[in-house]
């Protein structure tokens, strides 16, 4: 087959789905030997993710999620002779013809409509039509398919679960002078504990940030790094921490380079996502790859991903995000078990497992 690969949200967005996209380009290069790739990129992008012998590369005018998608796209698709288009990305071109798989990564905007902007919602809400439209669908949760299935009435049969993995670039034992100019950088030395993901309100900092501000005081020098792009309605976290003068404890690092993370991840006493909603939660599997004991809320796909490998807590409560945050804190053997386990669970999941996965589902459309 010719498989045509939306990859332009990664020139605006490389983080997310854009790593997912790039990683299952590079796994599908290690997997599929018969069926040739075309690359869809922004003009703007001067990356070349198609590496492979069968993979090409075809730049298109057309922006995600603009206003006249729907019209351009197909039309620039047209010419490229496409027998299917994955979508990662989950809404497709709806006038293109060809045979179609999305991956949907979660529905939390169904679930939580008000913590989307007006724009996002428009936008997002044509996942309906999307799932009618697409010949398959991956889920990258089981969690995922199951709002599928029960929020949208999609088929059972029609979704495949394709889980995302770690890089390799996630893992125990960093090189310390690395770790070090990386924490110069930020100005994170001494003992933190870490938040990577979008600032939006769906992660739920300001729970986060009132329980970090509840157990500091036995800790005064322990900060808070939250290292992430400012995205919608993300005010009231800044809000939040000025209100609770936490200034100079909770570290804003912005957007950081997908290098430097590993060095963040390895120095943290521990990672904490507090989201009220995960399709899969990427940053838990990269923390715990990285030997860093994890602290996230108990909802969705986060139980899933981290098994026995994270202390769980219920999700907005800060009381109870407190108490984990103590422990994790204090407790230097339970770090250690939490490591351990978190090593073994990171290594279940592969990126040359779901891209087979993926090809399973492209060559039964064939």
């Amino acid at each position: 087959m010719r498989i045509g690969m939306d990859a332009r949200l990664l020139y605006y967005q490389p983080a997310g789905i854009g790593l997912y996209t790039r990683r299952l380009l590079e796994a599908l290069e290690g997997v599929d030997a018969d069926n040739d790739y075309v690359v869809l990129q922004s003009r703007k992008d001067g990356s070349r993710l198609a590496r492979g012998p069968r993979s090409s590369r075809r730049l298109l005018w057309t922006p995600p999620h603009h206003r006249f998608e729907q019209w351009t796209l197909p039309l620039e698709l047209a010419p490229l002779g496409l027998d299917l288009l994955h979508s990662p990305d989950f809404i497709p071109p709806f006038l293109w013809r060809g045979r179609s798989v999305i991956t949907v990564h979660d529905l939390a905007f169904l679930r939580f409509p008000h913590l989307l902007t007006e724009e996002s919602r428009s936008y997002y809400g044509q996942v309906r039509r999307a799932a009618a439209r697409a010949d398959a669908i991956l889920a990258v949760s089981h969690s995922t398919k199951n709002d599928l299935v029960t929020l949208l009435g999609v088929p059972a049969d029609k979704v495949t679960v394709t889980h995302h993995a770690a890089g390799p670039e996630f893992r125990p034992g960093q090189d310390p002078a690395a770790m070090a100019a990386v924490h110069q950088k930020y100005g994170v030395g001494g003992d933190y504990l870490l938040f990577v993901g979008t600032i939006e309100p769906r992660k739920d900092l300001p729970t986060l940030l009132r329980a970090f501000h509840r157990m500091r005081g036995g800790w005064p020098g322990l900060k808070l790094v939250i290292a992430g792009r400012p995205g919608w309605l993300c005010q009231q976290v800044y809000d939040t921490a000025a209100e609770l003068g936490l200034e100079a404890q909770a570290r804003f690092l912005g957007g950081v380079p997908p290098d430097d993370l590993p060095a963040l991840y390895g120095g943290a006493l521990a990672f904490v996502l507090p989201s009220l909603w995960e399709g899969f939660g990427m940053p838990v599997l990269e923390a715990m790859a990285c030997g860093t004991a994890v602290v996230c809320s108990n909802t969705s796909s986060l139980p899933e991903v981290a098994g026995d490998a994270a202390l769980l807590f219920p999700p907005g409560d800060v009381d109870a995000l407190g108490e984990a945050l103590q422990r994790v804190v204090t407790d230097e053997t339970l770090r250690g078990e939490l490591s351990r386990r978190g090593l073994a669970r990171a290594a279940r999941f592969s990126w040359a497992d779901t891209a087979r996965r993926t090809l399973a589902v492209y060559e039964s459309l064939n």
